[in-house]
């Protein structure tokens, strides 16, 4: 994981709120996946299994800071379980939930999507839906 310093240099012109759910989701993540890769990439922070590949072929999931919200944005999020029906998207594969606010937030479905996203192992999937 990236160090506190680096987040906070990330993060310091990012609202507060937005910086609250950010870190909320930084830190579910980290509890899920604490041998995951986190680095800054895209405007956001990117966690993958690197011993299974690189940030997108073996992605969990990104925290993508936008203008007025949140996304938790899942890479392979057309694979994975979604029970509560929170991912949205029109990319091939990528699928994200948008947050607002922390209070809000669907925290319990979001750790369960989270732990979905660290199990997925992109190489199961038929190469014959690509």
């Amino acid at each position: 994981m990236l160090p506190v310093h680096q987040i906070e240099t990330f993060l310091q012109n990012t609202p507060p709120h937005l910086q609250e759910i950010t870190l909320e989701l930084r830190n579910i993540i980290v509890s899920i996946a604490p041998d995951a890769t986190e680095v800054i990439r895209w405007g956001g922070l990117s966690f993958f299994h690197a011993e299974k590949g690189g940030i997108v072929s073996a992605g969990i999931c990104q925290i993508e800071i936008h203008t007025e919200h949140v996304r938790l944005a899942v890479i392979h999020g057309a694979f994975i379980e979604d029970p509560h029906h929170l991912l949205k998207g029109t990319q091939k594969y990528k699928r994200y939930v948008r947050l607002e606010s922390y209070d809000d937030a669907p925290w319990e479905h979001l750790i369960e999507l989270i732990r979905s996203a660290a199990r997925f192992d992109r190489r199961s999937v038929d190469s014959s839906r690509s």
